[in-house]
């Protein structure tokens, strides 16, 4: 394969062969034109070449408009009112919690609601039986990862505060691919592999919209035969992503590993350690963590807190302990957004957290130990690592806290 440089690729040129990331992972299908957010994406990834077998055959008008497939004007966002996008948390006036992840950062909230809306027309799509195109999910990813590094704080609180109650499936791959870049980043694995990891981690589960509702949605437990039946999404995704989607076979290894076990009890295959992808190991350990905090119709969800400790106790059951390590030290035993409780009676939320100490965070004191609430950002920030006199004593629901201290 030829190389082509980044900085020598022009918004509009067309290819007479496909174009790849890294030799295996597909930049451009041949003939499709080059974007400039094609572009801005390898710059914001560090890539600096590109390999293709082909040339370029049409340097385009880069100011021509390029006709847009059915597809992909149907899963593009729709443009929406700002109060739409602004929409605050299910139950009406925002708390003193979620004041702090969507008042403030109203940018965050709007793209973080703009990748669950985009996620969600592709579930649409992929239910009904019809053709998502790669571009469409490459966007998204690309979309994702620049948030992930650029609003990291805002979006771990948006997952752990569980305010937002629509397009469940489509929320929870969106939660699961950004908790699986942290994973991934903190391995320091490359950014093409960054890339798959993402993009496998937005669409693990999309095999379960192709089986019976009747069994998904069955109160109860399963039968032998329909617990089978269930264990075969993971077949269903990998064809849905490798088939249907025409994305990379490593993206597809992942999604058919994401329920495999560390000690090679999980399906489909009973694969095991280090014969697992890395990119399904994290997806695995990000997708139980999701599971964990995600409220459910059947139960209450976890804390963040909890969770971390329900998967440090896997002791290599089900998941790679160094993925288990990269993923606390990246988000600590409380993650940023928990809201904690000191030991001097003040209520706190964790706004950083601190690798080598990871029960000692720095937190923002959102009521004091007198009992006063701020309300905007106002309450000091406090490094734990040094005020050795202050502790957490206990990781605290963020909806009671809200409840109890609502205005």
């Amino acid at each position: 394969m030829k190389k082509v440089l980044v900085k020598d690729l022009k918004e509009g040129l067309v290819f007479s062969a496909p174009v790849y990331i890294e030799e295996n992972n597909l930049f451009v299908q041949a003939g499709t034109p080059v974007r400039k957010r094609d572009i801005a994406r390898l710059n914001f990834l560090a890539i600096e070449s590109v390999q293709t077998d082909g040339d370029i055959v049409v340097p385009l008008d880069p100011h021509a408009p390029h006709a847009v497939s059915a597809t992909a004007q149907n899963t593009s966002a729709k443009p929406a009112a700002e109060s739409e996008n602004e929409r605050p948390p299910a139950g009406g006036k925002p708390s003193i919690v979620s004041l702090v992840e969507v008042q403030e950062n109203k940018a965050a909230y709007r793209s973080y609601m703009d990748l669950v809306d985009r996620l969600d027309a592709v579930c649409s799509t992929i239910e009904a039986g019809l053709v998502v195109e790669a571009r469409t999910i490459e966007e998204i990813t690309g979309r994702l990862l620049q948030a992930v590094r650029e609003q990291r704080q805002s979006y771990i609180g948006f997952i752990l505060g569980g305010e937002i109650k629509d397009h469940e499936m489509a929320k929870s791959l969106v939660n699961t691919s950004i908790l699986s870049a942290f994973i991934a980043m903190e391995l320091k694995l490359p950014s093409y592999k960054v890339l798959q990891v993402v993009t496998g981690a937005l669409l693990h589960d999309v095999g379960m919209l192709r089986m019976p509702k009747e069994i998904v949605q069955k109160k109860g437990g399963l039968s032998p035969a329909e617990l089978k039946r269930i264990q075969s999404h993971p077949l269903h995704t990998y064809n849905i992503v490798t088939k249907e989607i025409n994305l990379p076979e490593n993206v597809g290894l992942i999604v058919l590993q994401h329920h495999e076990r560390w000690d090679g009890e999980g399906y489909p295959r009973r694969t095991a350690g280090e014969g697992i992808d890395i990119g399904a190991r994290i997806v695995s350990v990000a997708d139980a963590f999701e599971a964990m905090v995600s409220k459910k119709p059947y139960r209450k969800s976890l804390l963040g807190y909890q969770a971390m400790k329900n998967l440090l106790s896997d002791n290599m059951r089900s998941f790679d302990p160094n993925v288990i390590r990269a993923f606390i030290q990246t988000m600590g035993m409380y993650p940023i957004g928990s809201i904690v409780l000191l030991n001097n009676g003040a209520i706190a939320r964790v706004i950083k957290v601190m690798p080598a100490a990871a029960l000692r965070p720095r937190i923002k004191i959102l009521v004091d130990q007198s009992g006063k609430v701020y309300q905007h950002e106002e309450g000091a920030e406090i490094e734990l690592l040094a005020e050795k006199s202050l502790f957490i004593t206990k990781a605290m629901d963020p909806g009671e806290v809200s409840a109890k201290y609502a205005q």
